[in-house]
């Protein structure tokens, strides 16, 4: 496998993953008129139905037992060490027979908060069927186990709550899934439950998939346009004392949206099934 690794900062790091055509071993599979389902290998873990038409639909999900975590399981000693946590799961996904990666870009990001409610009502707490509300124009936005999560009292978790209270945890592992519009958890339960009984926000390290460069920049260009378009008819409206602070505004809108595209989200993709062309 090539790659190359860019690191923005405090940006997420940057993954260029070349010579992994696909599918890889922890993949989406497609399916005629549903959901796709998640696999590893030749292992189901996810199965999903869309109920309802419209805007708001539900999502049934029924989660199977057999997750392999794409990490290492994590010794005490290391997270006391504190090492760079995303270079360190960076390394560890590029050589598991387990993880989601394939050709093209990823971003491996520190996140250590959430909107309101993401850990709590949205975090998935039912095993293995629940029921994700897709709604109009919101999408779901929660956290979802791939596997059962243990009791806070649970001897493992106890271990880890302390390393929450010391600041030493180390972080749960998402993975954005664009078609739930959230993350999967792919390592790190334990983890995420301890640090919660400890009243405290996991911290996490988020895989996305991200643009190609040919993609984002498109889109760049378009941008460019209609700023350029709408930089012409403010110059054209007469001088005044609101001339400089429309100008300004503008550059700071075109800035932003510029700044975020190489690391925008770009959707999840599927494969097809084992042995289909």
């Amino acid at each position: 496998m090539k790659r190359a690794v860019r690191e923005g900062n405090p940006g997420p790091l940057v993954l260029e993953v070349r010579g992994r055509p696909g599918p890889p071993p922890l993949r989406f599979v497609h399916r005629d008129g549903g959901m796709p389902s998640l696999h590893q290998g030749d292992r189901p873990l996810l199965l999903a139905q869309p109920v309802g038409d419209g805007c708001c639909r539900e999502l049934h999900l029924r989660r199977l037992p057999g997750l392999r975590s794409p990490l290492p399981p994590l010794r005490a000693e290391l997270m006391r060490a504190r090492p760079d946590w995303r270079h360190r799961y960076t390394r560890w996904l590029e050589n598991t027979p387990y993880g989601p990666l394939h050709d093209g870009r990823w971003a491996v990001g520190e996140r250590l908060s959430f909107a309101p409610g993401i850990w709590t009502d949205d975090l998935v707490r039912d095993w293995p069927d629940t029921v994700l509300e897709l709604l109009c124009g919101g999408g779901w936005h929660g956290v979802l186990p791939l596997r059962p999560l243990s009791r806070p009292d649970a001897s493992r978790v106890k271990a880890y709550r302390k390393h929450a209270r010391d600041g030493t945890l180390a972080p749960v592992l998402l993975w954005w899934v664009s078609f739930f519009d959230g993350w999967v958890i792919l390592d790190g339960h334990d983890r995420a439950v301890a640090a919660l009984a400890e009243g405290r926000e996991p911290p996490c390290v988020v895989l996305a998939r991200l643009p190609d460069d040919a993609q984002w920049r498109r889109t760049a260009d378009r941008i460019t346009e209609a700023h350029e378009e709408r930089t012409a008819r403010s110059a054209a409206r007469p001088a005044g004392p609101e001339a400089a602070l429309r100008r300004a505004t503008l550059e700071r809108a075109y800035a932003d949206a510029l700044a975020t595209l190489p690391y925008d989200e770009d959707p999840t993709p599927t494969w097809p099934p084992v042995g289909d062309a």
